[in-house]
């Protein structure tokens, strides 16, 4: 098949795709349209069905795999889907494993990576909180290699959870070999903990989508509390760790106009919250700059607060 990730402007496409979303549309002179976005193994990309009425057209909704064919456009700097034929196909005409998005790096490798700097800690306390999750909760386990770390913007893949975990540590663990008085074992700590409550914020694909309980709690208040649940299995652990670790998850989106329940207020809350941030934004121009062959400004960003564009080449 032809991935998403290989069209180019003007290409003409015929295959499968999963129909990740479908939202049905008026133009300003009144005429109908319908919003997809198409979704395989190697990413998204947008689709526009401008004649919702013609006879190619058949029925189809959210999560079907349908045969699509259309023109590959482009739009402020990125490639859509100009859709002229679709219909839903039945089992037997695809194969699932080519329509769900995968960390580019060997999940297993990753997953070792971070276990090894779990035994590398000198607090037994923060050890046996880490180890609670990501050694001894299959269940957790399980769920937390295959998570997303978001619907979209960033990371938005089977992989992408663990993969952003992995480079916030880092990240953390760079910091403090620069400022001294960050607890190395308290950052690396909050920073594998930080996004755990995606397991639950976030479904399983190839839906992705936000569950009842991450629309009404979300994660980082449900991270927290799934913290607090592994500490009473941990005999005597400090009450003051505790708020201190529960503060570094609660404030490391830093602001509250950004969902932050707190402000940091210790050192290590902040490294997290700017560690968090540098990899979200590194992450997400990475994902669209990989997306187009544009080479000119591309359009404002939301995340990014700006007009952006990528670098040139020409030097």
């Amino acid at each position: 098949m032809k991935y998403i990730g290989q069209f180019k402007e003007s290409d003409n496409v015929m295959d499968v795709y999963l129909i990740k979303h479908k939202q049905s549309a008026v133009t300003k002179n009144g005429k109908p349209y319908e919003n997809v976005v198409l979704q395989d193994k190697s990413g998204t990309i947008d689709g526009k069905i401008w004649d919702v009425n013609s006879g190619g057209i058949e029925d189809f909704d959210a999560l079907d795999y349908c045969m699509v064919g259309g023109s590959v456009t482009s739009f402020n700097g990125q490639l859509q889907l100009s859709i002229k034929r679709i219909r839903k196909v039945r089992e037997g005409e695809y194969d699932p494993a080519d329509y769900v998005p995968v960390s580019g790096n060997n999940i297993d490798d990753m997953y070792k990576e971070l276990l090894g700097i779990i035994s590398g800690f000198k607090s037994d306390y923060l050890k046996r909180l880490c180890e609670a999750f990501f050694v001894e909760d299959k269940d957790f386990i399980n769920a937390f290699k295959k998570s997303s770390a978001a619907k979209s913007v960033h990371h938005g893949f089977v992989g992408g959870l663990l993969e952003h975990t992995l480079s916030v540590v880092k990240l953390c663990d760079f910091y403090t070999t620069r400022y001294s008085l960050l607890n190395r074992d308290l950052l690396l700590s909050a920073a594998m903990l930080h996004d755990i409550g995606k397991v639950k914020e976030l479904s399983s694909f190839p839906e992705n989508d936000y569950t009842d309980e991450g629309q009404l709690l979300g994660h980082i208040v449900m991270g927290c509390e799934m913290i607090g649940i592994k500490i009473r299995g941990i005999e005597g652990f400090p009450y003051k760790l505790e708020t201190e670790i529960k503060h570094c998850i609660l404030a490391h989106h830093g602001e509250y106009e950004f969902g932050s329940p707190k402000k940091p207020a210790l050192m290590e809350a902040l490294a997290l919250n700017l560690a968090d941030n540098t990899d979200a934004k590194m992450e997400t121009l990475t994902e669209l700059f990989n997306g187009t062959t544009d080479t000119g400004w591309l359009g404002f960003n939301r995340l990014i607060d700006s007009n952006i564009r990528k670098t040139s080449n020409d030097y």
